[in-house]
Formats: C-alpha cells, sequence, structure tokens
C-alpha cells in the first residue's frame, strides 16, 4: 500500500491515506484533504519518506507539509478504470542521483525485455516487504552497480504511470510507480559492475561526467534530477 499523509503548520493532526493507481501523490494529498477535512491545501515539500511496517502489512508512506489554500480550485477527483481492461500494478520505489567527490554520475542501462530498455536509468528499484526506502535504495546501489553509497538527503517524490507496459511478464500491464529519489554520494568509486543480485533488469552500469549526460538516451527522472541546482540537491527535503 501507498498512502500519504499531511500536516499544516501548527496542526496536531495527520490526514491522509492511500494513492489510488495512476494518481499523482500530491494530488491524492489534495484530494484526502478535501475529502477528510473539507480544506483546500497546495502542498508545499516532503517532508519524509518512510514505510510502516507491521507483522499484517507494509505501508510505504510519504509525509508532506501543506498549507491551507482558501478559495484554491479543486480538481477532478474521480476514480477512473483502465478502459482497456489491462492488469494494473502499483509499486513503490527508491532511486538515486549518485556522485562521486569529483561529481561523476553513476547511471545504469535497463535491460532488453523491460520498459524502456537501452535507456539510462538512476540506481535503484522497488522496496522489498518490510524494507526502508533508504535501505532498498542502498541494496540496490551495491546490486546494480557494486558501488558503496551514503544517503545525502531526500530530493523529492514523483509518479509516473505506463499504460500498456510489456516487460518480462510478456504481456501488457497498466503500472503506476510512485518514487522517493535521493541524493547519494559514493565517497569511494571503483568500476561499476551489475551483480548477479540485480536479477536481469540491468544491463550495465557506467559512471559519467556531466557534460557527458545530454548526448546520452537517458530517462525523464535522470532529466529531472541532473537539472536541479547541485547545492539546492544537497539540501532540498
Amino acid at each position: 500500500m501507498i498512502t500519504v499523509y499531511g500536516r499544516r503548520p501548527g496542526g496536531t493532526d495527520d490526514i491522509g491515506g492511500p494513492v489510488r493507481h495512476g494518481e499523482s501523490p500530491t494530488t491524492a494529498m489534495v484530494r484526502h484533504f478535501v475529502e477528510q477535512a473539507d480544506l483546500s491545501v497546495v502542498v508545499l515539500s516532503v517532508l519524509d519518506v518512510h514505510a510502516v511496517v507491521t507483522p499484517e502489512l507494509h505501508e510505504d508512506r510519504v509525509v508532506f507539509e501543506v498549507a491551507a489554500a482558501p478559495g484554491a480550485a479543486v480538481g477532478d477527483f474521480t476514480e477512473r478504470s483502465d478502459p482497456n481492461g489491462l492488469p494494473t500494478g502499483q509499486r513503490f520505489a527508491a532511486y538515486g542521483f549518485v556522485t562521486d567527490p569529483l561529481d561523476n554520475v553513476l547511471l545504469t542501462q535497463i535491460a532488453p525485455g523491460y520498459p524502456g530498455a537501452g535507456k539510462w536509468h538512476l540506481p535503484g528499484g522497488g522496496t522489498d516487504h518490510g524494507e526502508q526506502p533508504a535501505e532498498a535504495l542502498l541494496r540496490e546501489l551495491v546490486e546494480e552497480t557494486a558501488q558503496q553509497g551514503e544517503i545525502i538527503s531526500l530530493l523529492g517524490v514523483t509518479h509516473r504511470r505506463n499504460p500498456g507496459a510489456i516487460g518480462p511478464e510478456g504481456y501488457p500491464i497498466n503500472w503506476h510507480a510512485v518514487r522517493a529519489l535521493y541524493r547519494v554520494l559514493v565517497p569511494s568509486p571503483t568500476t561499476p559492475r551489475v551483480t548477479e543480485a540485480a536479477g536481469g533488469s540491468t544491463a550495465a552500469a557506467a559512471w559519467f561526467t556531466r557534460a557527458e549526460l545530454p548526448a546520452l538516451h537517458v530517462t525523464e527522472v535522470v532529466q529531472w534530477a541532473a537539472s536541479l541546482p547541485r547545492r539546492e540537491s544537497d539540501r532540498r527535503r
């Protein structure tokens, strides 16, 4: 389950709940305030991302800072099913914009047979049951690149709906991913190496200079992370 919760400055109660399939986390946050408190809000920032784990449940939770916005336009929160009748999937994942002390950028290449095959992507992947997002990212970093990293900061949360994506299952699935994005430092970089534990979704891993990035075929989340001001990306939460 993926949820969003928010608290107004000076407030005492968190308001929130599940993110629907295909729904932006910020839209879900606004929707829950309207439905539960009859209050229009704007999302100011991401405060935290963590997993709430019990013996019966794993909940990936995004916590936002919000502010009241009286009179703000309220969107259409109607829940819609897939018009093509495709099976749906939703997952929470953690990815890192990973650099070394010289500001080289570490990327992984998506393997054949997976959506986006051939593109260069941020290291990371889905969280396992009982795993915190930051822990999942550092695990994936070792599996996909054989690098040891340190989490520096939380950059933000994005989402992507990929209707009709065909992956290793061999049939189209209407996928919705919610992604926590972190700034990560590898203090002692080595030559990247894809390990067997990567599970086949990663074809290669490599370090690139910032100047080399524009010529690469990259995913949209790489473009987003690389466009952040460097100092801002280190402190933004």
